[in-house]
């Protein structure tokens, strides 16, 4: 019988640590770059019927249109995955000195 995958694949592809340790910053770098790419380029793509509905767009604006989405988001979504890599990472540190000061508590009991 195969293993299930301990995530499923959005999981896995944009943040497949589990948040019991902090990130190193190689970690941290994948995750940032990773959320910035895919999601900028989902919503580059997801704006491509909107643009091609108006007809009346040349070549140049609708390059201009999608280079200027993506770098959009590409600000947008790396900045949240900041957030979320900085939130995960005190999240683990808080959780590490917690079970470090219960582990402290029951020797000295």
């Amino acid at each position: 019988m195969r293993d299930r995958p301990r995530f499923l694949v959005f999981r896995r592809l944009l943040f497949p640590y589990t948040g019991e340790e902090p990130l190193t910053h190689a970690q941290s770098k994948r995750v940032i770059v990773t959320w910035a790419l895919v999601l900028s380029l989902a919503l580059s793509v997801a704006t491509l019927p909107a643009i091609l509905i108006i007809k009346a767009v040349s070549v140049q604006k609708l390059a201009l249109i999608l280079l200027v989405t993506f770098l959009t988001g590409a600000i947008i979504f790396g900045a949240m995955a900041c957030f979320v890599v900085m939130m995960v990472n005190r999240s683990a540190r808080f959780m590490q000195r917690r079970s470090q000061e219960a582990k402290s508590e029951r020797i000295e009991h």
